[in-house]
């Protein structure tokens, strides 16, 4: 598998605001997460159930910025700026960096978020 294309196709779904559809097409069944905010998911239903609610929570997307992929062997890197408003008034602006590590099956096996501000 060429994880430097998965990657890059992957980050254009997330560019386009479709979070959901890149956890259900790049995710293994037992992929797990973990964010600077303390939240863990443990398998690809977890996230994909976490991503749903925090989609249906947004009012607005102002904007989502991919910035940089960097790729070695089976790990990638992504970097990306969000910035929603939410529907309960709130306002999120997270700059990040996304590390995946992949299968030999081209399917994200773990994910983190690190706060890059």
């Amino acid at each position: 598998m060429n994880i430097r294309e998965l990657a890059a196709k992957m980050d254009g779904i997330i560019a386009q605001g479709a979070i959901v559809d890149a956890v259900k097409q790049f995710f293994a069944q037992d992929a797990s997460t973990s964010d600077f905010g303390g939240l863990k998911t443990s398998n690809k239903n977890q996230m994909i159930e976490k991503m749903e609610g925090f989609a249906g929570a947004i009012a607005q997307v102002n904007g989502i910025t991919h910035h940089h992929t960097i790729v070695d062997g089976n790990k990638s890197a992504s970097e990306f700026t969000f910035d929603f408003s939410m529907k309960d008034g709130s306002h999120i602006y997270w700059h990040e960096i996304i590390r995946r590590i992949w299968n030999e099956n081209g399917e994200v096996i773990q994910e983190e978020y690190f706060n890059a501000n």
